[in-house]
């Protein structure tokens, strides 16, 4: 199981921002999640799974058992059963694990009991939401554990699959990583066309600044993205919260750091991103520059599923 705990002892915007979603359940609002699955249940079923009405009997009972195809930490237990009860609630399932637990092939993760017709419906909604949970937080795990005796924290962004954004956060969450913003509307994160649109770093900041402050959201961190020791100077002479290392080497990356610890001290001070080009070939070198965090899109755009299957006896 994933251990719940964070280096993170500043107390600015930025550093209570990146514990905010500390624990994965607090990224599960219940609403959504169902809305989520209805979906994904209307667009399998539309008005009828007629496979399965054209030859299961109506009264016939079934097993079955949900097997690990592939080795890598399961996610997305709880979830997932939400599929069988919005299909048929007398559905009984019960896991043999539970998120965060690493299992290896052949092994069987849950056992399912109930209406045949239950389980064949449900069956592709639930596996490809195990597979594809369990997928994001096992490439997550293998990152956060590469660069653990850094103490720099592995990032989600907002490359997440339309509509699936707080099923990919939550599986992040539960591989080890930390949350990055949910949406445009937590923090602000100054981009280059941002910046372009107001003229420099320092209008955009002083902007945002003010209307943080009319706001009365003096919590909410105000970032800005930078790409050479220029800007960098803009950022932290203008106060931001938060400072994106856009696409730097790792020699310029850990050169920005010192300066960094130069100028604002090792305590009061922005948190400190690297996101662009970061792959499992480099994210060691990165973090070891002394980077506060690490953001990789690859982890929600591109993690490999994780192959389960599920097998009915009658």
């Amino acid at each position: 199981m994933t251990v719940e705990s964070s280096p993170i002892r500043h107390s600015g915007p930025g550093w209570q921002f990146l514990v905010r979603y500390e624990s994965p359940s607090a990224l599960l609002d219940e609403t959504s999640i169902t809305a989520v699955l209805a979906a994904a249940l209307a667009e399998d079923l539309g008005d009828g799974d007629i496979s399965t009405t054209w030859t299961a009997p109506h009264s016939s009972q079934g097993h079955a058992v949900l097997v690990a195809k592939s080795s890598g930490c399961v996610a997305g237990v709880t979830i997932a059963s939400r599929v069988f009860q919005l299909i048929d609630p007398a559905t009984e399932l019960i896991w043999a694990c539970e998120d965060g637990t690493q299992v290896e092939p052949t092994a069987a993760v849950a056992e399912l009991g109930g209406s045949t017709a239950a389980l064949l419906s449900g069956e592709r909604v639930f596996v490809n939401l195990v597979q594809r949970i369990s997928g994001i937080a096992t490439e997550t795990q293998r990152l956060c554990d590469a660069v653990k005796h850094t103490g720099t924290r592995i990032l989600d962004t907002r490359k997440t699959a339309p509509g699936l954004r707080l099923l990919d956060k939550y599986a992040v969450r539960v591989g080890g990583g930390l949350s990055h913003r949910t949406g445009l509307y937590d923090m602000v994160l100054l981009k280059e066309n941002h910046i372009a649109a107001v003229g420099s770093i320092a209008a955009a900041l002083a902007r945002a600044q003010q209307r943080r402050s009319e706001a009365g959201r003096i919590s909410t961190p105000i970032g800005v993205e930078v790409s050479d020791n220029k800007q960098l100077g803009y950022a932290l002479e203008a106060g931001a919260d938060w400072i994106l290392l856009d696409n730097m080497s790792v020699e310029a990356a850990g050169a920005a750091m010192e300066s960094v610890l130069a100028s604002a001290g090792s305590e009061n001070r922005p948190v400190i991103e690297v996101s662009g080009n970061v792959d499992s070939r480099n994210v060691v070198t990165y973090a070891e520059s002394g980077v506060d965090v690490i953001s990789i899109g690859a982890l929600t755009h591109s993690a490999p599923a994780m192959d389960f299957s599920m097998r009915l006896s009658s």
